[in-house]
């Protein structure tokens, strides 16, 4: 029999996802679980989109240009231009998902062998994509102790070698809910202008930073030969099954570069476009009270955190994810734990253990991202299962509390 592919046996595995068949045996037992480990919000997407998208005339589905449809496009430099960001459609590249925006980036801009510095922990599936595009992820470790803010310039520096060509930044952060200060998006900005590296900034989660507004890449001085941002419609508008994303740059040969691979798949999702579109067009309310529901839930889950003995943890500044350090030595048994063995009033809670997170080994062993995407009721029933499950659990580790 034929072997498959060395690269499809090493790809890391995804950790929001990796233990869903054991979430599956624990339904079929009929027991309930709090789902926390993967960006899935319950909030309705966008009323009014959809129900402008259900009266949308149309007889054939047909191919979209490869870059988006123009009346799309359009509509996003509306959108960036609220933000002080100046665009032409030119420059917005439309992908299925933020996902294939990363992907193209990788192959647009770094050849087999070639280096991306990340702080860590970051968005786990950079490691996944970084695998197949054959660039390797050359870490730098954020800590929970200082609120997960970045590295100092001289760490940067230390990290930089003769293939390295970009440094990739998420902000607000999937998995901390960092927010990068304006100093040190400067201090950022500096570093890539020196050592002349791309700068790749994930601005998925632009909408929810609860206590600061946000600078963009694209605002930032000279950059312009440098800046890319990768976009998607999928948490912003709580339409994650959308698949529409975009990169986003004012660089000429990137933009060329990235048409390329962009043209061999053909297209981006055209009912997806259709509905973004949609949802760009009357946003502001909706936008505006979802980034206050998200920031009740993080009260919620903050607050209880703080209450659990032997938990730390900080106030996460943006997105919807706090990754908080448990008195546990295992996360990758303590989530299968919960799944297999624990239930509170025949419920448990499902996390992401924190090792798929980082690109050092060793880190993230009792660190958990929990994604508060569920409504602030179900979230205190799972806090409650969270709470309960490290009084009883048999890996549990006696620490001193720290305080945030």
């Amino acid at each position: 029999m034929p072997n498959v592919s060395h690269r499809s046996e090493t790809v890391p595995l995804s950790p929001f996802r990796k233990l869903i068949p054991l979430a599956d045996r624990a339904k079929a037992s009929g027991k309930h679980i709090y789902h926390l480990n993967i960006g899935q919000p319950d909030i309705k997407t966008h009323p009014r989109a959809v129900a402008a998208f259900r009266e949308l005339d149309w007889e054939i589905l047909d191919y979209s240009p490869s870059n988006g449809t123009a009346s799309y496009r359009q509509a996003l430099t509306e959108y960036y231009a609220r933000f002080g960001v100046e665009l032409r459609p030119q420059q917005i590249m439309v992908t299925t998902g933020g996902s294939e925006a990363i992907l193209f980036f990788l192959l647009a801009c770094m050849d087999p062998g070639d280096e991306i510095i990340i702080p860590e922990p970051f968005y786990a599936n950079y490691n996944g994509f970084a695998h197949i595009a054959d660039v390797r992820v050359v870490p730098i470790t954020c800590r929970i102790e200082d609120g997960f803010s970045l590295p100092s310039p001289q760490e940067f520096a230390n990290k930089i070698t003769p293939r390295t060509r970009a440094i990739m930044i998420t902000s607000p952060n999937n998995p901390t809910g960092a927010c990068y200060s304006d100093a040190e998006m400067a201090r950022i900005a500096a570093i890539v202008r020196e050592h002349n590296l791309f700068l790749c900034a994930d601005e998925v989660y632009r909408e929810f930073s609860y206590d600061q507004p946000l600078r963009s890449v694209l605002q930032l001085d000279g950059l312009e030969e440098h800046a890319v941002i990768i976009d998607s419609v999928s948490k912003r508008y709580s339409a994650t099954g959308a698949r529409v994303g975009a990169l986003v740059s004012r660089n000429e040969d990137i933009l060329a570069a990235v048409d390329r691979f962009a043209k061999l798949r053909l297209s981006p999702p055209g009912l997806g476009q259709m509905l973004s579109e949609c949802m760009l067009q009357d946003d502001t309310h909706y936008l505006a009270g979802v980034k206050e529901d998200y920031r009740a839930r993080r009260d919620v889950v903050y607050s209880r955190l703080q209450e659990m003995e032997g938990v730390y943890c900080y106030e996460p500044g943006g997105a919807f994810y706090c990754f908080a350090r448990f008195p546990i030595e295992d996360s990758e048994d303590f989530c299968r734990w919960l799944l297999e063995d624990f239930s509170l009033h025949n419920s448990t809670v499902m996390l992401s253990p924190g090792p798929g997170f980082y690109a050092t080994p060793g880190l993230g062993r009792n660190e958990c991202r929990i994604a508060y995407v569920l409504n602030t009721d179900d979230l205190h029933r799972a806090m409650d299962c969270l709470e309960q499950a490290l009084k009883v659990y048999p890996g549990r580790k006696v620490v001193e509390r720290m305080e945030a």
